[in-house]
């Protein structure tokens, strides 16, 4: 199995920890410090080596951040870990506060003395994150001093080593496109914006540029490492070379000149003492990095980093591959659905059972990589957890009469699959029937999209929220999340939420997911992935259109609807979702499974 559910989060070890940073603070002549959940790459999934707001609090979630000062101390989450991190974290240590309405400068803005010193690690935060952190700072007269060590790391007597995990090659018959090609169009965007040089921070750039994919966190094939890619001429790596099999090593040396990772901020300091013009994304690169440049002499050239809109577009290839994998992945997911409802109503399941039992299906295909991320598993209060994560400790039995919430999805490589379904066990209450069917409408308003070209996710965020809104209810979380291809569930710019600004295009993959959470209860999600692709001409329409070709291929648990609140379109497009379902995926399973799918797939 892939995903453990082992629970290593104890509250209590916040007080200690908290004092065992203090003390260090204290030898270096610090008055507080910052802890990201971060590592040098800014990304989601970290290796355990760098989970340091996990080990100084608890808190196990995907973002977040503390700050520690002498006598105060905060832990800031989003929306969708209000409820865990009261659950992991001592709010008598680390009092909670929202990170987007209650962010961490408001808090220090009010902690801060001045003469006051403020550490934070300068590769865990990036430019544009210290640029307000330095404004309030100065604003409070306190100094925020940048740290080579990080004090943490002093006082973290089993940190985990560093991850060496293998890196294998992509190929091209799955990547769509050879890596030198990708090179060549990249250096011509460092060209186009003036620069000599670009510094890509994130691993998954990295992956995709080289075609190659990693083995260094947990469900995403990430290969930790930096890069550096000059407006002409080889790519420099900078990953640890214990990762490379020969084989893999004299591939990218044709591409690339390979150093170890020690080597990267020399490689940085020759850039700026040549006077170089240096691109690189302030909202994904460390301090650290910007600060090598220019205090060697260089300067930057501030700009996105132009890997992620040619990564989050996919080509022909790609959208082949991630159609075959979610045919493969939805044949899997509909036989656990028909496990699901035979053992379910005896009340002898449990969360972990039934996310191991979905792990297998997906294993018994015979390519399965990876999970894509640890599966939620939620039954009652614990799918009103937006992010739960089961473990030995918090796992429940699924309850008769209540929705049980599962958000799961799979790495292979050919495609990455997220889908979320909220099943029913047992009869469900007229009230649950209707949250369930508000979130369908929103769902089905996301799939059935028209918009024109240059339409930004927050355009359509409303569309997933305003039959909720109607009724007094809302979902604390984005509505959609960009994926990639053999890459991160979560990838961007693309995103359907309120802070959405990067217009959609044909070839990108984003999540469909609204969803509703009455705290203590239940919860309930319905997740697809999108692909963007131009939509079929509107007669009497004046400008071509974009829309969204799903594609999931899992049915949607009828019994949770209220046929009585969906309008004509609404139940004609989920009859012709069902009748797709059903003649794809019916070629690929068994007599009996067939049987369960006609059922769970007639038409309303």
């Amino acid at each position: 199995m892939f995903q453990t559910y082992d629970d290593h989060n104890d509250p209590s070890l916040g007080a200690p920890h908290a004092a065992l940073l203090r003390a260090e603070l204290k030898r270096l002549s610090l008055d507080g410090f910052l802890i990201p959940r971060a590592d040098p790459h800014q990304g989601e999934y970290v290796p355990p080596s760098d989970c340091r707001l996990q080990w100084l609090t608890g808190f196990s979630g995907s973002a977040g951040m503390a700050a520690v000062l002498g006598e105060d101390a905060a832990i800031f989450v989003d929306g969708r870990y209000t409820i865990q991190v009261r659950e992991q974290v001592d709010m008598e240590v680390f009092p909670a506060q929202h990170l987007i309405n209650e962010p961490v400068t408001g808090w220090l803005s009010e902690q801060l003395k001045p003469g006051q010193r403020l550490g934070y690690d300068a590769m865990l935060h990036t430019v544009r994150e210290v640029r307000r952190l330095r404004d309030v700072c100065e604003r409070a007269g306190a100094e925020l001093v940048a740290l080579e060590d990080n004090p943490i790391d002093a006082v973290w007597a089993d940190r985990p080593e560093a991850p060496v995990g293998a890196v294998s090659l992509h190929p091209e018959r799955l990547a769509g496109q050879p890596a030198g090609e990708k090179i060549a169009a990249i250096q011509a965007s460092v060209v186009e914006k003036g620069a000599e040089a670009c510094v890509l921070t994130q691993p998954d750039s990295i992956a995709w540029l080289l075609n190659i994919r990693g083995s260094d966190v947990s469900h995403t094939p990430l290969p930790l490492s930096f890069a550096v890619v000059p407006s002409s001429g080889k790519p420099e790596l900078f990953i640890d070379g214990r990762k490379l099999s020969n084989a893999v090593r004299d591939e990218l040396h044709v591409l690339t000149d390979i150093f170890e990772p020690a080597a990267f901020r020399s490689s940085l300091e020759a850039l700026g003492k040549r006077g170089a013009k240096v691109m690189l994304d302030p909202a994904l690169a460390g301090q650290a990095i910007a600060d090598a440049v220019t205090r060697a002499g260089g300067s930057l050239v501030e700009a996105q980093d132009p890997v992620l809109l040619p990564k989050a577009i996919k080509n022909e290839v790609e959208i082949a591959g991630t159609r075959a994998a979610h045919l493969r992945d939805g044949a899997a997911y509909v036989r656990f659905l028909c496990w699901f409802d035979e053992v379910a109503p005896t009340g002898d399941l449990d969360e972990i059972g039934a996310a191991e039992k979905l792990e297998q299906f997906r294993h018994d295909t015979g390519v399965l990589k990876d999970v894509s991320f640890d599966t939620i598993s939620g039954a009652g209060p614990n799918g009103a957890i937006c992010h739960y994560r089961v473990s030995k400790k918090s796992n429940l039995r699924i309850p008769v009469g209540r929705p049980f919430l599962i958000d799961s999805g799979a790495q292979y490589e050919d495609g990455t699959t997220d889908i979320t379904r909220t099943l029913a066990v047992g009869p469900q209450s007229a009230e649950m029937k209707r949250h369930f069917t508000l979130v369908l409408k929103g769902h089905i308003a996301i799939s059935t999209a028209r918009f024109p070209d240059g339409t930004t996710g927050a355009q359509l965020d409303t569309l997933a929220r305003i039959d909720l809104w109607k009724a007094g209810l809302d979902f604390d979380h984005g509505t959609g999340h960009g994926v990639g291809s053999y890459l991160g569930v979560h990838e961007g710019p693309q995103r359907i939420a309120k802070t959405g600004i990067a217009p959609l295009q044909p070839g990108m993959i984003l999540s469909n997911e609204p969803g509703y959470y009455p705290a203590g209860e239940y919860g309930i999600r319905l997740e697809n992935l999108e692909l963007v692709r131009a939509a079929t001409p509107i007669e009497g329409g004046e400008r071509p259109m974009l829309g969204f070709e799903t594609l999931t291929l899992v049915p949607f648990d009828l019994r949770l609807v209220d046929r009585d609140l969906l309008n004509g379109s609404e139940i004609a497009w989920l009859n012709t979702y069902h009748a797709r379902v059903l003649a794809e995926l019916a070629p690929l399973l068994d007599d009996k499974t067939v049987t369960w799918l006609e059922q769970a797939t007639e038409s309303i």
